[in-house]
C-alpha cells in the first residue's frame, strides 16, 4: 500500500539528507517534489496544496533552528511526519460503546466495496477481543447477498440473524430493527448491520440508508469505501456524508493501491477519521488504522508496533518461555520447535507484508528481497515437516536417502526439497549454537525455508604498507 507515494516521498527526503546545511531554495524544491507525489499518488489537489504550503511555512519557521543541530535534515523530516499524521486522521479513533448493550454498528457504502466482506472481518475482531457480535443481513436488494453474509459469518463463527431470503424480497427496516431486538434478547454486546448498496449514489439509495438508521440509531456509522477508486472514493464519501451522514471510514482493498491517495483525501475532505483498514482478502487481514504508524510507513520508517503487537497475538506465551529456556540450557533446535514457530508466522499472515512493517524495506534493493519471498514456501516446507515421524523430526541425522524419499513421497515434493530443508535446517542450528555461544549472528548466514538470505557483508583488509624501497625485490620481500 502507499507503494508509489513512500517512495517519492523517500526520495525528496533522501536528497534533502545529502546536503547538509539547508536553504530556503532547498525546502521550496523538496516541497514541490512533495506535491507533486501528492497529486500523482491520487490526492486531492486542495489537500496537495494545504499540505505543502503548511510544510513550507513551518520548515521555513523552523530554518534557523534546525541549522543549528547536527543533522538538520531530521527537524524537516519531524515537520513532514507530523502533518502528514494530521492529514492522515492524528489520534487513532476506536468505535464507541453503547452506554447499554447491544453496540450497534451500521455499514453503508456503494455496491462492490466490499461491505459484507467487511463485516464479516470486523465480527472477527471484535470478537477476537472478547465480544458477541451479532451479523445483521439487511441488504436484501443485491442478489445472493443474504446466503453470502451467512457464509462470511460460519467462516468466522459469528451468528448471522437473516429472516429474509432476500433477491428483491423483504422490509430491510423491519430486519434491522428486529436484529438489534434478537441482539438484546439473546445478550450479544455488538450488532453489525449491512445494509444494501447501489452501483452509483441514488435518491433511492440514501433514502433506505436513512430509514435503517433512523429505526436502529447506530453507535457508530461506517462508511466503507474501496481505496482503489482515487478521487471517487473521495466523492462518494461526500455524497454519504450528504446523503445519511457517517461517523468513521473504514478502507477496504488497500493492499491492492498502489496510490493510496484516498486515504489522504477523505480525511480532509469530510472531517471523518479512518477507523479501519482491510489490507487482504483474508478474514484477518484487518485492524485498527493507526496515523501515525501509516505516515511512519509512507516515510520509510516502518510500523514496528503493528509488527510486535501481531507477534504477541500470535505466539503463545508458554512456548515461546519453553523456547528460552531450551536455548538457555543448551539444547538443539529441532524441527518440533521449528514447526511450532512455522504455525505461528502463518498466524501472522503473509511474510512479505510483515518483513515490510520493517524500516527501509521500502527502498529499491529491499524492495526486490521482499518480491521474491515466496509464502507458499512456508506451506511446503510445513508438508515436509509434518510426513516426518517424532524421531526424525527431533533429530535430522537419522534422515538417510531411504527415509528422505518416503518424506518426500508423503509430502507431496521432491527429494531434492527435502534435501534443501535439511542442508539449510543443519546449517541455522549451526549458527543458533554459535550465538548461544557468544559468537553473533553472522554475516551471510543461511536463510531458513521461505526466508531470503541475510546480505553479505565485505569483509575489510587492512591497507598494504607502503614500500620505502624502490628496488622492487626489496618491496616484494617487504610485502611477504
Amino acid at each position: 500500500m502507499f507503494d508509489s507515494l513512500s517512495s517519492k516521498f523517500s526520495s525528496a527526503l533522501s536528497a534533502l539528507r545529502s546536503r547538509g546545511r539547508i536553504k530556503a531554495s532547498d525546502i521550496d524544491e523538496i516541497v514541490a517534489e512533495i506535491r507533486t507525489a501528492l497529486v500523482e499518488s491520487d490526492v486531492a489537489l486542495s489537500v496537495a496544496d494545504s499540505f505543502s504550503a503548511t510544510v513550507k511555512e513551518l520548515s521555513l519557521a523552523a530554518l534557523d533552528q534546525v541549522n543549528k543541530s547536527t543533522n538538520p535534515s531530521n527537524g524537516i523530516f519531524e515537520i513532514v511526519n507530523s502533518e502528514l499524521t494530521k492529514v492522515l486522521g492524528g489520534q487513532t479513533r476506536r468505535i464507541r460503546m453503547a452506554k447499554k448493550a447491544p453496540t450497534v454498528v451500521m455499514l453503508v457504502g456503494l455496491q462492490g466495496a466490499g461491505k459484507t466482506s467487511l463485516a464479516g472481518k470486523l465480527a472477527l475482531y471484535l470478537k477476537n477481543q472478547g465480544n458477541t457480535p451479532l451479523l445483521v443481513a439487511s441488504d436484501l436488494q443485491r442478489p445472493n447477498a443474504v446466503n453470502q453474509l451467512q457464509q462470511v459469518g460460519a467462516s468466522v463463527g459469528v451468528p448471522v440473524f437473516a429472516p429474509e431470503p432476500g433477491n428483491g424480497v423483504g422490509d430491510p427496516i423491519k430486519v434491522a430493527q428486529a436484529g438489534k431486538k434478537f441482539a438484546e434478547d439473546k445478550l450479544h454486546n455488538f450488532v453489525i448491520v449491512d445494509t444494501a448498496g447501489r452501483l452509483g449514489v441514488d435518491a433511492e439509495l440514501m433514502a433506505e440508508a436513512s430509514k435503517i438508521r433512523d429505526a436502529v440509531k447506530p453507535d457508530e456509522i461506517l462508511f466503507v469505501v474501496d481505496a482503489m477508486l482515487g478521487q471517487d472514493a473521495v466523492r462518494t464519501a461526500q455524497s454519504f456524508l450528504e446523503g445519511v451522514g457517517f461517523d468513521g471510514v473504514v478502507l477496504t482493498k488497500l493492499d491492492g493501491d498502489a496510490r493510496g491517495g484516498a486515504a489522504l483525501s477523505i480525511v480532509s475532505l469530510t472531517g471523518r477519521p479512518i477507523m479501519f483498514a482491510a489490507t487482504g482478502e483474508k478474514a484477518a487481514d484487518f485492524d485498527l488504522f493507526h496515523p501515525d504508524r501509516m505516515a511512519s510507513r509512507i516515510l520509510g520508517m516502518g510500523d514496528v508496533a503493528t509488527l510486535a503487537e501481531q507477534a504477541k497475538a500470535a505466539l503463545d506465551p508458554d512456548l515461546t518461555k519453553k523456547f528460552e529456556e531450551k536455548f538457555a540450557s543448551g539444547d538443539d533446535f529441532t524441527l518440533i520447535d521449528f514447526l511450532s514457530q512455522l504455525q505461528a508466522l502463518k498466524k501472522m499472515g503473509s511474510m512479505t507484508k510483515m518483513l515490510g512493517m520493517l524500516p527501509g524495506m521500502n527502498s529499491g534493493a529491499m524492495k526486490k528481497q521482499l518480491e521474491s519471498i515466496d509464502d507458499g514456501e512456508l506451506v511446503r516446507t510445513e508438508a515436509i515437516i509434518q510426513s516426518m515421524t517424532p524421531a526424525e523430526r527431533h533429530d535430522v541425522k537419522i534422515l538417510n536417502g531411504t527415509r528422505r524419499a518416503r518424506i518426500a513421497k508423503g509430502s507431496g515434493r521432491q527429494v531434492s526439497e527435502v534435501n534443501n530443508l535439511v542442508d539449510r535446517f543443519t546449517a541455522a542450528q549451526k549458527v543458533m549454537r554459535q550465538m548461544r555461544n557468544g559468537g553473533g549472528l553472522p554475516a551471510g548466514m543461511p536463510a531458513m525455508p521461505g526466508m531470503p538470505p541475510m546480505p553479505k557483508l565485505n569483509k575489510q583488509q587492512p591497507p598494504k604498507k607502503k614500500s620505502k624501497s624502490g628496488n622492487p625485490a626489496k618491496r616484494a620481500a617487504e610485502e611477504r
